[in-house]
């Protein structure tokens, strides 16, 4: 699967009335083992993109702290946005202090804003619709990748590393989100 073909799935995915890892798991189910596969390694790869310790950092202060399973949700939730957010994610994650759901959680006082769990396990979901046995999906993930010379690159370089509780640096490397989220924290 290509990148397109991910993102027109998330589009499409976003203009139905239900939540939108239902709606993917429904779109996915019917089109097969080998396509759930192939929306998995996509998702993988984008998911790596933005593995990367200022896009930690964006979730850090968006989610009020942010730990290593946190910022699994949050990269799911910054792909759930669709490509158009994503790619400004990726360019700029400080561009995220414009996101209208940044903005409405910030008015709102609800906290962790864009952090989605269940889109992580669409594609879990979807194998256990087709197979009804969730516990081969990831042996299956595997074999797929193996066959298709797809390595999972957990080794990559996540740019430079910082203190997330140093305000004055998230003020440096995030001055818009830093506004929005440390406003009177002094460091």
């Amino acid at each position: 699967m290509d990148t397109d073909t991910f993102w027109q799935l998330i589009d499409t995915a976003h203009a139905a009335d239900a939540p939108l890892h239902e709606t993917l798991t429904d779109l996915l189910a019917p089109q097969g083992e080998e396509h759930v596969l192939a929306f998995e390694v996509c998702m993988d790869q984008l998911d790596t993109a933005i593995d990367r310790w200022d896009v930690w950092a964006a979730g850090y202060l968006i989610g009020g702290g942010c730990s290593d399973d946190s910022f699994m949700d949050f990269k799911a939730g910054l792909i759930a946005l669709g490509r158009t957010w994503y790619e400004r994610v990726v360019d700029c994650p400080d561009d995220l202090a414009e996101h209208p759901a940044i903005q409405q959680a910030l008015a709102t006082g609800i906290e962790e804003a864009l952090f989605y769990e269940e889109m992580s396990y669409v594609t879990a979901v979807a194998w256990e619709h087709l197979t009804s046995d969730r516990d081969s999906f990831y042996p299956a993930l595997d074999h797929y990748r193996a066959t298709h010379g797809v390595r999972n690159d957990q080794d990559h370089d996540m740019g430079e590393d910082f203190d997330f509780d140093n305000a004055d640096e998230m003020r440096r490397r995030l001055p818009r989100l830093a506004a929005l989220y440390l406003e009177g924290v002094r460091q």
